[in-house]
């Protein structure tokens, strides 16, 4: 049973090792989660202002200048936000386009690799089919020295025979004029 648990246990901890998200993304999600409240405040804000233009206080159904002066508040507090909205909305392009200049860094030195080991696998085929010539022609170099040291051998064992018979001539005449 505690095996068990422990096996379980050490899965758990596998499992939340490997599940660890990217942190750019998660940045970038955060950026994008922040802005999105921004603009949900925004509509509300935007609801306020439309509200108090309709929002009449005064006589006779007019608005008065605090009614006008609450308006532009809101109004103004709007666009701050909107300024707000525009300054993270940079950083979150500024972001993106890090992320697509890095992933276009990694593509090109991935397509840069890729090429390299094709101009190392060109230049081993290269050696290889000289390697292979050479190999070739000494092949043949040797076929030509052994049938050349066969002809020597057959001169030789030619000329060891006409030796030995001149010898053995002269023997059996030596010994003819003795007799």
């Amino acid at each position: 049973m505690k095996n068990l648990l422990f096996a379980g246990f050490m899965l758990l901890f596998a499992a939340g090792i490997f599940a660890q998200p990217n942190p750019d993304s998660v940045v970038y999600v955060q950026q994008r989660n922040k802005i999105n409240a921004m603009l949900a405040d925004r509509r509300a804000k935007f609801g306020q202002y439309d509200t108090s233009l309709t929002k009449r206080s005064g006589i006779f159904g007019m608005q008065t200048k605090g009614d006008v002066k609450r308006s532009n508040e809101i109004l103004m507090d709007i666009a701050e936000t909107d300024d707000e909205i525009f300054t993270e909305l940079k950083k979150l392009f500024d972001y993106n386009n890090n992320q697509l200049k890095f992933s276009k860094f990694q593509r090109l030195q991935t397509e840069n690799n890729l090429k390299d080991a094709e101009k190392s696998r060109i230049a081993y085929l290269n050696s290889i089919s000289t390697l292979r010539q050479q190999n070739d022609s000494l092949k043949v170099k040797v076929k030509q020295l052994e049938t050349a040291g066969q002809k020597k051998q057959g001169i030789l064992i030619v000329v060891s025979v006409i030796l030995f018979a001149s010898i053995l001539a002269l023997l059996i005449v030596k010994r003819k004029t003795k007799a």
